[in-house]
């Protein structure tokens, strides 16, 4: 038995060290990719891959089904294409909040779902988001970057002057029933200090 230690212990190590130097050669070429972004792009890729990482644990320990799987994996793949895409074509190290979504799960981020056919590029819709394209695969996601409240606010109140200057003088309220200028996130609940 002791004749086999060695031997054995000498084949194990070289193993892990091949499969180690794999592993590292994987993450080199994986970051050699995304080195010609910048650091916010690189981080937000990063983050989707970690993504992918847990569902895929989640997967592997059968928490979760198949087609749950499948579902978030594409839609963790349509978000890198969206961004990558985004990032080529403007040339600026800056994510928005995205939404990536399929046609069955508007419901989830309109109230109203616009019909999908009807989407135009850079269409903003309800105030809240901007349609950024499609990207294709297994499915078909709908991306979605969220305007920041600031953009919410100022498209708001330009519709609200635009319906005063070409009507009599009154400023009509946005479809939402929100006031011009109001912000259409919620405020922060105040948490109490002990």
């Amino acid at each position: 038995m002791s004749s086999l230690a060695g031997p054995t212990r000498i084949v194990f190590l070289t193993i892990l060290i091949a499969g180690c130097s794999g592993i590292s050669a994987g993450q080199r070429r994986s970051h050699a990719a995304d080195s010609e972004f910048g650091p916010v792009v690189t981080a937000y890729l990063g983050y989707l891959s970690n993504e992918q990482e847990v569902v895929d644990d989640r997967a592997s320990r059968r928490e979760i089904t198949s087609v749950y799987y499948r579902r978030n994996s594409n839609r963790i793949g349509a978000l890198r294409q969206m961004t990558i895409r985004l990032t080529r074509q403007t040339g600026i190290d800056y994510v928005p909040e995205l939404e990536a979504v399929t046609s069955d799960e508007f419901g989830t981020i309109f109230e109203n779902p616009p019909r999908p056919s009807a989407l135009r590029q850079h269409e903003v819709i309800g105030n809240k988001f901007r349609f950024l394209g499609v990207v294709h695969g297994t499915e078909t996601f709908y991306v979605f970057a969220r305007l920041d409240p600031y953009e919410q606010a100022d498209l708001m109140q330009r519709a609200g002057e635009g319906d005063a200057n070409a009507s009599t003088g009154a400023v009509s309220a946005p479809a939402n029933g929100q006031k011009v200028g109001q912000s259409s996130t919620r405020a922060r609940r105040a948490i109490p200090e002990n």
